[in-house]
Formats: C-alpha cells, sequence, structure tokens
C-alpha cells in the first residue's frame, strides 16, 4: 500500500505545474460524464456538462452541455452516439463578449483490451451553429488509454492512470480557420469508488492552431447507472 500511494503522488506531482489563481497560463475544467442504461437494452443516454474557467475558479471559459442516444452492440465492443451540444463561450476577463454555439454530433467509440490496458478510439463528427458565424463542421479523433495500477484492474477500489489524445480537423477551411484547429493531450488518476463510478484528476495540455496552448487542469467525475 506504501509503495503504490508513493507511486500515486510522484506521477500527481509530476504532471502539476504550480498552481496559482491568477496564473493566465493555468485553467481549470470540472466535468461530469453520466449516462443511463436500460435494463435489457442496447440504448442508453448520454449525458455531460462541463465547466470550463480561464483561471482556476471564476472567469468563465466555457459552460458545455452535451446529451445524446446511444446504441451499444452486444458483444460491447463499441458504442454509437447521435447527439446535441450547447457551448457558450466567454472571452477573458471584462468584457464577456459571450458566443453561444448549437451543436449536433455523431460518434462511434470502438473498445480494445491490449493485455491489461483498456483502449478507447473515438471518432466524433460535428456539425457546428456559432453566434454570427457560417456554418461549419469539424472531425475529431481520440485515443483514450487507461492503466491500471493494482491487481483490481478497474473494479471497485482500484487506481488506475488515464491517457489521452485528441486531435481536431475542421471540414472547412475559411478565413482566419485553418484546417487544423487543436490538439489535446491528458494525463492524470484514477479511482473506481464502485463499478459504475469513478473519478479522475489530470492535467491536459491545449494547442491551438495559433501555435498557442495552455495547461488546463482537470477534475472529472463519470457514473453510469442503469433504469429498470
Amino acid at each position: 500500500m506504501t509503495f503504490r500511494v508513493i507511486i500515486i503522488l510522484t506521477f500527481l506531482f509530476s504532471f502539476s505545474p504550480v498552481i496559482a489563481q491568477d496564473d493566465p497560463d493555468l485553467g481549470a475544467w470540472y466535468m461530469y460524464f453520466g449516462g443511463v442504461e436500460f435494463e435489457n437494452s442496447q440504448f442508453g443516454i448520454h449525458a455531460e456538462a462541463q465547466y470550463r474557467n480561464h483561471n482556476i475558479i471564476g472567469d468563465l471559459e466555457q459552460l458545455l452541455l452535451r446529451t445524446g442516444m446511444r446504441y451499444h452492440l452486444k458483444d460491447g465492443s463499441a458504442t454509437f452516439t447521435l447527439g446535441y451540444g450547447n457551448i457558450t463561450t466567454q472571452a477573458v476577463g471584462e468584457p464577456n463578449n459571450t458566443v453561444v454555439e448549437n451543436r449536433i454530433y455523431q460518434e462511434a467509440l470502438l473498445k480494445q483490451n491490449v493485455s491489461i490496458v483498456s483502449l478507447n478510439h473515438r471518432f466524433r463528427y460535428e456539425q457546428r451553429f456559432v453566434d454570427n458565424q457560417d456554418f461549419r463542421t469539424r472531425l475529431r479523433y481520440a485515443l483514450f488509454i487507461n492503466i491500471p495500477l493494482s491487481d483490481k484492474k478497474f473494479s471497485k477500489g482500484a487506481f488506475y492512470i488515464p491517457i489521452y489524445n485528441e486531435i481536431f480537423i475542421n471540414g472547412e477551411k475559411m478565413e482566419n480557420i485553418e484546417y487544423f484547429d487543436r490538439n489535446r493531450l491528458y494525463g492524470g488518476l484514477g479511482y473506481v469508488w464502485k463499478e459504475n463510478m469513478r473519478f479522475q484528476v489530470g492535467v491536459m495540455e491545449q494547442t491551438l492552431n495559433s501555435d498557442f496552448s495552455k495547461t488546463q487542469l482537470q477534475f472529472s467525475f463519470h457514473h453510469n447507472f442503469q433504469f429498470n
């Protein structure tokens, strides 16, 4: 147990930058990922809320609300989602210059296990309706890697290391919009509280097409439950 705690603490400190409320290069995202599975059905509902800050807390960058209808293959190897998202974006400080986006998306999540490591490949296609902007689309691919830190693997009480990388490609090239949109690279620590509840804390580096990058702390709660 002591050795495992040392590994966990070393991992966290190696990924964590110095946390300062007024650091312009450090933000924080607070996220909930949930879902409802229906008994004896391959269908389910996805629910998601993300509160993203330009700083640690208090200066809203984005409020993202997303939902969708999911369909699972019987063998559990893939999940397909048709969904909708509403995104409110604000500028740093004042004035807020609030922009609202409505988004429709289609997603395929392919699941794979390599030894004890869990891999998820997510492909997402988005249709974006942004205030006072032309309609545009975007393609996204993310690779999620979860590495268990004990023989419990991903059962109750287990710790694991989550890593992901996601690339965003715009479907159209417009004025001030290139094909490459952004890339997100993340590493963290996860804990399985119950079979259907997980917590994660980590650090994500987001790089935009302007070569601007920013570090984001991420705190997330993952929860799925079955509806009888």
